[in-house]
């Protein structure tokens, strides 16, 4: 078989040739492009079709900003994968409101904001917020903006006609692809309707013998607290910022997770002094705004103790999450709790006894 276009062809074969290629290149490209745009697999277009969509994104910083302005939810959890097990139905049982869980997998403070900052520009009267503080609000020095997981900031922007130069490459075809499968029930869904997934093995895998190795693993012993040492904690200044803003009206509750007794280091440490000023630091955003309460879970009690309530130091079971949802409805109350399993800190001082 010959090619139809050959060496000895005249020039204008070939040229005529290259120019149905760029022309079918190009209408295919297109097409690709208008699938892409139409479907919008992130919910991030301002024009697209108008068809509900999931979130299908492993990397929630994509999934995740759809869910926050989706008009359904008036209340949202932000956080770290510390808070994703609380679970948007129970929650709305508990505390009132239609909850999206949107807490992401090891996301520094700085996301949890922005993301915060796309709920509250989408809502012209939100209920409630739940915002875990864990590791990422008490790290000093300074402030770590992102981690190795891609950030789509144009997402996250006020404009969203800026998506249309972001959406044509392959990440977004795929996920595109991925979104029309889902739609049609051909894929499960990365995440609920609501953000929510359990993401933990099932529970009857769960090994008590494991849990302990990974709760108390061999460590050197931490470097002993420094008498007057002073630690700045950047992230706070997005918290306030943020607190500042609420509409009147709104509720915050401020979540420090119960992370296992094994990872809540002891006040004569600097690690514990790091904590233990951080907490302080915490109490006073907390008591600036007249609708934000902060409840401690990150205390020995009765959860953190226990190492069969852990799969890690940081990821405690399910039945945990729901005594935890528990809990909260009670702390929002204003109830103290009988068992131990929180404190409601009011003053600075108590912050620096946090850990007896």
């Amino acid at each position: 078989m010959t090619s139809s276009i050959s060496s000895s062809d005249p020039p204008g074969a070939w040229a005529r040739f290259l120019r149905r290629f760029a022309a079918s290149a190009a209408v295919l490209l297109a097409l690709v492009y208008g699938f892409v745009a139409l479907v919008d697999p992130w919910g991030a277009l301002p024009l697209s079709l108008p068809i509900e969509r999931l979130p299908v994104t492993q990397n929630q910083r994509f999934a995740y900003p759809m869910l926050a302005r989706d008009p359904r939810f008036d209340s949202a959890v932000i956080g770290t994968s510390t808070l994703r097990l609380l679970d948007p139905a129970q929650l709305d049982a508990l505390l009132g409101g239609r909850f999206a869980n949107l807490a992401m997998n090891d996301s520094t403070a700085w996301e949890q904001m922005r993301l915060l900052d796309v709920f509250l520009d989408a809502h012209a009267a939100p209920r409630q917020v739940i915002i875990g503080l864990d590791r990422p609000w008490c790290e000093a020095g300074p402030l770590r903006r992102l981690t190795d997981r891609p950030f789509p900031e144009w997402i996250y922007a006020p404009s969203r006609w800026e998506g249309y130069r972001e959406i044509f490459n392959l990440y977004a075809i795929e996920e595109a692809g991925r979104q029309v499968a889902t739609i049609a029930s051909w894929a499960r869904p990365r995440y609920g309707r609501a953000g929510y997934a359990n993401f933990l093995p099932d529970d009857s895998r769960h090994d008590p013998a494991r849990a302990h190795a990974n709760l108390w693993p061999p460590q050197a012993p931490l470097p002993p607290a420094i008498p007057g040492r002073q630690f700045d904690f950047p992230p706070h200044a997005l918290l306030a910022e943020r607190l500042q803003r609420l509409p009147a009206g709104m509720r915050a509750l401020l979540v420090l997770p119960p992370i296992h007794i094994g990872s809540q280091p002891p006040p004569e440490t600097a690690e514990g002094q790091r904590w233990a000023q951080c907490k302080a630091s915490i109490i006073r955003l907390a008591a600036s705004v007249p609708q934000a309460l902060l409840v401690d879970f990150m205390i020995p009690s009765p959860i953190t103790r226990e190492d069969a309530h852990y799969w890690d130091s940081l990821h405690y079971r399910l039945p945990v999450a729901t005594t935890v949802m528990q809990a909260l409805a009670g702390a929002a109350r204003g109830e103290a709790s009988a068992e131990g399993l929180y404190r409601l800190p009011a003053t600075e001082a108590q912050a620096f006894s946090i850990f007896q």
